[in-house]
């Protein structure tokens, strides 16, 4: 056990004062049993048995759980000291920390039994003196009726009793203080919050239906938000609280200075507002889960977003367009189509149904203005949060970049190459290679080379296709504007019409790239009435 768990100064003073109390219950309760036991028999001293018997298991679980913590914080500790933490470590590291995890519920499922049982015994109480009862209950009716110091031993049960059920309520359920272990040691916090991250995001995740992220040991792009969010309470090894780190957030943010972006944004040009105002119901129109209704009728929302999905006209399906991931009466082709107010032949292709680092996207063909929309969806499901916490800073290809690097101007196209490395948002940057992957094809092995697999845009807007000329539009909000942006990026290069409207976009790329696609994104701060040509919200994401 190294340190043994039961020293004083790694147990914290909860736990001691828990311990003792907890104690005095099982003495106290022992007693008043032993004194009526012979008059009432077991069945009719049934509460009084289970309010002891409770805490003597909240005792034993104490105990199991401060061994647990104890060997939890051991491994945590002995992995954080090595360069390289492999396969075995972490898995070791993860089982017992579920095996602590397990222990701390059971305590809790433990404390809400003490608790009502001591709910119970007070209300019996307050009944018997109400009606001037003696011997309503067997163990009541017997020390009621005994010597003074009985009496005295029965109300000091239940005041320990009480006591016991309100303190536990308000403290922790740790039975060690990790700061005993960890000291100021920054890889041993990580370490720990790490694990804490990632246990609560794969639970988090299987109660939404992916039970799959629960059994995962290896290295996953959950594992690295929980690294990343481990890394951002660093400043729990000098002994700050996370209440100390919010004030002190909540202070600095009221006595900043005021920002001056906005005397360096430019206004976009009255035609781009116009144009971003019309194309801002297809980005709404993306969110085909229930999230959009939840917003605009948050009582009702089941029933509009089965309206919305068409589940009442199920005959109709089959002239609507079949999405990958689409429900069988292909209900989320059917919201998007009735909230852009679209008829069926307009949308050509989509996927709703993700998996992780994969973005949902609706291509539209609109005849009437010449123009082909792609829209991309924001956060609404798990995997969009596991792609908005995938913020770390990522290394940005030229291929990422090849609208830039081909681009009109040549001191744009000089200031890219001069400038290299350049970075982005890792989450964002891996689902807008997948998305570019599954709506233009891959690439050829020269730069200069159409791409030799045939997708839906090429074939639509290719020479002499059926959108040959049109102007091609990219639309997202939030997660989805960001997505679009660094897909802009890739596509203008064989699309010189191309133009993204990113509506409270995600920051995902440094200052120099914002700058240099301005006149081909415009973001929306607050759509559809206020745009900006410039992408300056745009900063590098750091370790």
């Amino acid at each position: 056990m190294g340190r043994g768990w039961w020293g004083v100064k790694s147990l914290r003073y909860s736990t001691m004062v828990l311990g003792v109390s907890n104690m005095a219950v099982v003495i106290l309760g022992g007693c008043l049993l032993l004194l009526s036991f012979h008059s009432c028999g077991p069945r009719r001293t049934l509460p009084f048995s289970a309010v002891t018997l409770a805490a003597a298991v909240r005792i034993v679980a104490m105990v199991h759980t401060g061994i647990a913590q104890e060997a939890t914080a051991t491994t945590v500790l002995e992995s954080s000291e090595s360069a390289v933490v492999d396969a075995v470590i972490r898995h070791q590291r993860r089982m017992r920390y579920k095996k602590w995890i397990w222990w701390t519920r059971f305590a809790t499922v433990v404390m809400v039994v003490q608790f009502v049982g001591a709910t119970y015994l007070v209300l019996k109480i307050i009944k018997s003196i109400s009606h001037n009862e003696r011997t309503g209950d067997c163990v009541l009716g017997i020390i009621s009726k005994a010597s003074t110091w009985k009496r005295n031993m029965l109300v000091l049960y239940i005041v320990m009793v009480c006591f016991v059920a309100l303190l536990q309520c308000f403290t922790g359920s740790n039975v060690l203080r990790w700061r005993s272990f960890y000291a100021t040691e920054d890889n041993a916090w990580k370490a720990h919050y790490r694990e804490v991250f990632d246990h609560g995001m794969r639970e988090a995740l299987c109660c939404l239906g992916r039970i799959k992220y629960l059994s995962v040991m290896e290295e996953d792009e959950v594992y690295s938000v929980a690294q990343l969010l481990g890394d951002l309470v660093a400043y729990r090894a000098s002994g700050t609280g996370h209440l100390e780190l919010l004030t002190g957030l909540a202070l600095f943010q009221r006595n900043s200075l005021p920002s001056k972006h906005h005397e360096e944004l430019i206004d976009a040009p009255r035609g781009q507002i116009e144009e971003a105002a019309i194309l801002h119901k297809f980005a709404e129109a993306a969110y085909t889960g229930p999230l959009l209704d939840f917003g605009r009728n948050p009582f009702i929302f089941p029933c509009a977003w089965l309206y919305r999905q068409g589940f009442l006209t199920p005959w109709s399906c089959n002239r609507r367009p079949k999405l990958h991931g689409d429900n069988w009466w292909r209900g989320h082709a059917a919201a998007f189509l009735k909230y852009a107010g679209l008829p069926p032949d307009a949308l050509r292709q989509g996927r709703v149904c993700q998996a992780k680092c994969e973005a949902a996207y609706f291509i539209v063909v609109l005849h009437h203005a010449r123009t082909v929309v792609v829209t991309v969806r924001g956060t609404e499901t798990p995997e969009d949060l596991i792609t908005d916490g995938l913020c770390r800073e990522c290394t940005l290809s030229a291929e990422d970049l090849d609208g830039l690097m081909s681009h009109p101007c040549s001191d744009i196209r000089e200031n890219i190459k001069t400038s290299f490395p350049h970075y982005g948002h890792s989450g964002i940057a891996v689902a807008a290679r997948e998305l570019f992957l599954q709506i233009e094809g891959i690439p050829g092995n020269g730069g200069d080379e159409e791409p030799t697999v045939k997708c839906h845009l090429s074939s639509l807007m290719g020479p002499g296709c059926e959108c040959d000329g049109y102007k091609l539009r990219i639309v997202g909000h939030s997660l989805g504007g960001a997505i679009a942006a660094m897909l802009g990026l890739r596509l203008y290069r064989h699309y010189p019409s191309l133009h993204v409207y990113a509506y409270g976009s995600l920051p995902c790329v440094d200052s120099v790239v914002a700058e240099a696609c301005s006149d081909f994104v415009t973001s929306g701060i607050h759509p559809p009435t206020s745009c900006s040509s410039h992408y300056g919200t745009f900063s590098r994401f750091k370790n």
